[in-house]
């Protein structure tokens, strides 16, 4: 690391580009001479992979300009963070008026940022001073047993807390999910402002990385009863994600981003849909939701594996409204009632259209149509359906807020809740339907 540090000191950027090529190219080999196909199991394998060689993947829909009711809609997810950041730490709140955050909604905070500043939303020079004010902070944070970022910080303080927001001593051990996401930000930052690479690069420097990839897997920590566990993390679609984000830094991942080994394949309205055999969190079948592919194809335009997935997990989406004519975009929200947050899944817990709680609990009745999976949707896509969804979503909207959640599927009402992620996945959302993924700067 020292090699690598001293030279990021210079050229922090060039260090990104080569970390850059080097992921892809890892990438591209493990997609075309990764594991060899093995005998298939009636559960996936070589099998579950060879459904998707049938679908025609759906082209990104990049329009290359923005419509005044996009710029309004940036403009409204904007104030979220407008009326949410820390003045004195440069943080983001992940809900709307709770000063809390991980790091996952860090980096949806740094994705936020930069999709703003892209479409003229905010200046260059607010950007810049946003994204070192935050870079500063994250670099005084007191890291989990001094090697990674805790699960959850207080925004105001930058204590180590708990879910309850409770300063923790201890703290909750880290997710290697949330780290992977931020280090995809950061390496945004260093990709659209070379000038931030020296801090990117410090920052980076003083946390453990290599602790959280061990033989090719991403591993987290937990805090059980005061002892601190480790864990395999990620599940098909958020795993091959994160994966992808720690190839641009050099890690060897390569287990993360396979799929093969941990495959099933489930039809849902005539669709394949991708679903891992691993149980989640150790009791119910793992969840399909749409948040993964959204974040896949709006930062880095997918891969060819990635793109049909999405595909198909959009059209199971799609046909479900053909049948019942109910608009369907389902992935993970807040909720702005008990129990708070939800996955509603594509297939999950063992069942199609699912809506399970983080324990695992059905609770139909919370199924929302998300305003991320519309507008994410809409922006790779655009198609009638997705624009559609946009059209119903777009009621909702507060000016003086920001986006909520989106529209609770039983009732009609509003699923008020207003969060970080959401507004900055529309955000995302409308700078990839004008320029393409985040990954790729003006020109190319």
């Amino acid at each position: 690391m020292s090699f690598r540090k001293n030279l990021t000191r210079a050229r922090g950027h060039i260090v990104f580009l080569v970390g850059l090529a080097a992921g892809l190219a890892l990438v591209l080999w493990l997609e075309t001479f990764g594991n060899p196909p093995e005998v298939a199991t009636m559960q996936g394998g070589s099998v579950a992979m060879q459904a998707f060689d049938r679908i025609e993947p759906l082209p990104l829909a990049i329009r290359g300009e923005s419509t005044p009711e996009d710029m309004e809609a940036a403009r409204i997810a904007w104030t979220y963070f407008a009326n949410n950041t820390i003045e004195e730490t440069g943080l983001a709140n992940s809900v709307d008026k709770y000063p809390s955050t991980t790091m996952w909604e860090t980096g949806s905070y740094i994705i936020a940022i930069l999709s703003a500043e892209r479409l003229g939303v905010i200046e260059t020079a607010e950007a810049q001073a946003r994204l070192s004010k935050l870079l500063g902070s994250l670099l005084t944070l007191r890291l989990f047993q001094d090697t990674l970022p805790n699960k959850a910080y207080h925004t105001r303080t930058l204590e180590m807390v708990d879910y309850g927001n409770r300063p923790s001593e201890l703290g909750l051990g880290w997710s290697a999910l949330d780290v992977a996401r931020i280090v995809s930000a950061l390496g945004l930052i260093e990709r659209r402002h070379p000038e931030l690479a020296t801090e990117v690069e410090t920052l980076m420097g003083t946390w453990s990385l290599g602790e959280m990839v061990q033989d090719g897997e991403l591993v987290g920590t937990n805090v059980v009863a005061g002892e601190v566990r480790e864990n395999q993390e990620g599940r098909v679609g958020y795993e091959q994600y994160a994966a992808k984000a720690m190839m641009l830094f050099g890690y060897d991942v390569y287990k993360a981003y396979e799929v093969e080994e941990n495959l099933m394949v489930q039809t849902v309205e005539g669709q394949p849909i991708p679903v891992d055999t691993r149980l989640h969190r150790g009791k119910t079948p793992a969840f399909v939701v749409s948040e993964p592919y959204l974040f896949d194809g709006l930062e880095f335009g997918f891969d060819a594996r990635s793109q049909r997935f999405a595909t198909a997990i959009y059209r199971a989406q799609k046909e479900r409204y053909d049948e019942t004519r109910e608009l369907t975009a389902v992935t993970e929200t807040h909720l702005s009632e008990e129990p708070y947050f939800a996955y509603s899944t594509v297939w999950g817990g063992g069942e199609p259209w699912a809506v399970m709680t983080f324990q695992g609990e059905r609770i139909d009745s919370r199924r929302t149509v998300a305003t991320k999976a519309a507008f994410g949707w809409d922006a790779l896509f655009g198609t009638k359906y997705t624009a559609a969804l946009v059209e119903a979503i777009s009621e909702t909207a507060d000016p003086e807020k920001g986006w909520p959640e989106g529209i609770y599927e039983e009732t009609g009402e509003v699923n008020s809740s207003t969060t970080a992620n959401t507004n900055a996945v529309v955000l995302a959302a409308l700078a990839f339907k004008a320029y393409g993924p985040l990954m790729r700067v003006a020109g190319e």
